[in-house]
C-alpha cells in the first residue's frame, strides 16, 4: 500500500524487502552492498526504495542524510514513518508526480546520527561520499533532472555537474516538520518548486 508511514510495519518492510530483486532496482542494490563492504560495519546504509523508479528514474531528489526511521526501516523512502517523509509523499502527489520515474537518495548515503537524531551534514561528509554518488550517477542513465532537497545537499552539485553535464540541477525547501510549521507560506514555497519539477518532466515527456 502506497501511503503515508506504511513503512511503520513490519509486514509492509517485509514486502519492500522481497522487491529488492526486481531488474529496475537490482543495479542499485549492488550498488548499497558494495559501500556496506567498503565503509565497513559503522556505516547503516539504508536500501533503495524498490517503488521508486531504480534505473528507470528521469528525476533524482537528493536529500542531505538519512534519518533515524530510515535505519529502522531499511529504506531510504517517502513511506517511512516520520513527518519529513509525510510531507514529501503528500507534496508529491499534489504536485502530481508519479514517484515511478523518480527516486529519493541522500548526498551522505550513511547515517550521521547519534541513534535518535541526526546531525547536520558537513561538507567534509558530503566529500567522503562522493564516490559513491559518482557511480550513482553513472548507473541512472535515463536521469534528467537532479533536485537538490535543503542547503546541505547543496554540498553534491559540484560532483553531479562534473559527472553529469547533461542533467537539470534544481533545488527546493527541504520538508521537515522544522520548515514546513514555521510558516504559512513554507509548504506552498515546497509545492511550487515541485510543480516546477511536475512542469519539466511533462515537457521532456512531451
Amino acid at each position: 500500500m502506497d501511503a503515508p508511514k506504511t513503512l511503520a510495519s513490519e509486514f509492509e518492510r517485509a514486502a519492500r524487502r522481497a522487491l529488492l530483486t526486481q531488474s529496475h532496482i537490482a543495479s542499485l542494490v549492488r550498488l548499497v552492498e558494495s559501500m556496506r563492504e567498503a565503509k565497513g560495519p559503522g556505516y547503516k546504509v539504508p536500501d533503495f526504495d524498490p517503488l521508486d523508479g531504480g534505473i528507470n528514474a528521469q528525476v533524482l531528489f537528493l536529500l542531505e542524510a538519512p534519518g533515524p526511521k530510515a535505519i529502522t526501516s531499511g529504506f531510504v523512502s517517502r513511506n517511512n514513518p516520520d513527518e519529513t517523509a509525510k510531507n514529501f509523499f503528500l507534496l508529491n502527489e499534489k504536485a502530481g508526480i508519479d514517484r515511478r520515474r523518480t527516486m529519493i537518495w541522500n548526498a551522505v548515503p550513511w547515517y550521521i546520527g547519534s541513534g535518535t537524531k541526526v546531525r547536520p551534514a558537513k561538507r567534509d561528509d558530503v566529500r567522503e561520499a562522493d564516490e559513491w554518488l559518482k557511480a550513482l550517477m553513472a548507473t541512472l542513465q535515463q536521469l534528467q533532472i537532479v533536485v537538490f532537497v535543503g542547503q546541505k545537499a547543496m554540498y553534491a552539485q559540484g560532483v553531479v555537474q562534473r559527472c553529469r553535464p547533461d542533467v537539470q540541477v534544481m533545488k527546493m525547501p527541504h520538508p521537515s516538520p522544522m520548515f514546513i510549521n514555521r510558516s504559512p507560506d513554507n509548504r506552498a514555497r515546497a509545492l511550487e518548486a515541485l510543480q516546477e519539477i511536475s512542469v519539466r518532466m511533462a515537457t521532456s515527456e512531451a
